[in-house]
């Protein structure tokens, strides 16, 4: 290990002092078992972020490490087994843990879920979507807080870039929702996404077709929330994701001038909005009204001689696109 391994190693200790972790490296000490924790959790320790979210890697069952750790821990605890994709998890006070098996992936070309095999830690951390997000530590007692980052995304942290471990046209084809988590990860962080990711994402945009809108969903309310949204949706939008399942957002785009006279780029003002409201208020159904609120202009568009543009009555109109917005992105209608 380098010296920057060993200076991590002692600095990162302190960070494990969760019960669970000391339960997990006894446990799995004892019969000489590996095991990690890896990916948000260990991200953020060095983003300096608060994670209540702590994701285990094992070499082995997890299932097995989870219902052991739990018994330990407090044999009241409830674990959670989902058996098909060999995870389980349980919840300790405030925190929320769970537990993998390493694997390895392969994908069909009709779906996002994977053919799963038992694998290594390396197979494991391949299968991640970004470099910051394969980040891992030792949980064994003979290298207990040892950094693992064979993809160099403690530099990609430091750097503020998001890149992809694998090859970027095969991360986002066999798993195409991480083409707008790679944009969410950009825009909670304020990122940048490597040219070569971005590029991959506009190559296989029409991929998030395969994509449930729930998931969808989910990421978008992330990108709402975030300090600053309108970045996520301006790379929605130069990615050309935007239009499979927020057309009518883009339709907003663009200045057109006729006599002379022209008008606002509707769609820099709705995100100008946002950005404005966010830095007001974090209810997320009040961002989601700031960037749906001129929805109506561009169906209602009209140039009339002498006057101009008018968007005459957009009002009434964006309020009865915005059920069928939402019933299709699997949004609440009440």
């Amino acid at each position: 290990m380098s010296c920057l391994g060993s200076i991590v190693m002692k600095e990162l200790e302190k960070y494990l002092s969760h019960p669970v972790f000391k339960v997990i490296s006894e446990t799995i000490s004892s019969k000489n078992q590996q095991a990690f924790v890896i990916g948000g959790f260990v991200r953020d320790i060095f983003l300096n972020r608060p994670s209540k979210d702590i994701d285990i890697v094992t070499v082995g069952s997890g299932i097995e490490l989870a219902e052991e750790v739990a018994q330990k821990i407090d044999n009241s605890i409830q674990v959670t087994v989902f058996r098909n994709f060999g995870t389980a998890m349980f919840k300790y006070k405030d925190w929320e843990i769970e537990f993998v098996g390493a694997r390895k992936e392969s994908y069909n070309r009709n779906s996002r879920k994977p053919i799963v095999e038992n694998g290594s830690l390396k197979d494991d951390q391949l299968r991640r979507d970004f470099t910051i997000n394969a980040l891992a530590i030792s949980l064994h007692k003979d290298n207990y807080g040892e950094l693992l980052d064979p993809f160099n995304g403690l530099q990609d942290l430091n750097d503020g870039i998001i890149r992809t471990p694998l090859d970027t046209d095969l991360t986002f084809s066999d798993d195409p929702l991480r083409m707008i988590r790679a944009i969410r990860f950009a825009t909670q962080l304020d990122f940048i996404i490597c040219q070569e990711s971005l590029n991959a994402i506009t190559k296989n945009n029409k991929r998030i077709e395969i994509v449930s809108h729930e998931r969808i969903s989910d990421e978008l309310h992330k990108i709402l929330m975030s300090k600053k949204p309108s970045k996520g949706f301006f790379l929605l939008d130069k990615t050309s994701l935007l239009p499979y399942f927020l057309a009518e957002l883009q339709n907003l785009k663009g200045i057109e001038e006729r006599d002379g006279k022209g008008h606002k780029d509707n769609f820099l003002h709705s995100l100008k909005v946002l950005d404005n409201v966010a830095e007001k208020s974090d209810n997320l159904w009040l961002r989601w009204a700031a960037l749906l609120h001129d929805i109506g202009k561009a169906p209602v568009k009209k140039f009339e001689k002498g006057k101009g543009w008018t968007f005459h009555g957009h009002e009434f109109f964006g309020a009865k696109m915005v059920p069928k917005i939402f019933k299709e992105l699997k949004l609440p209608l009440n």
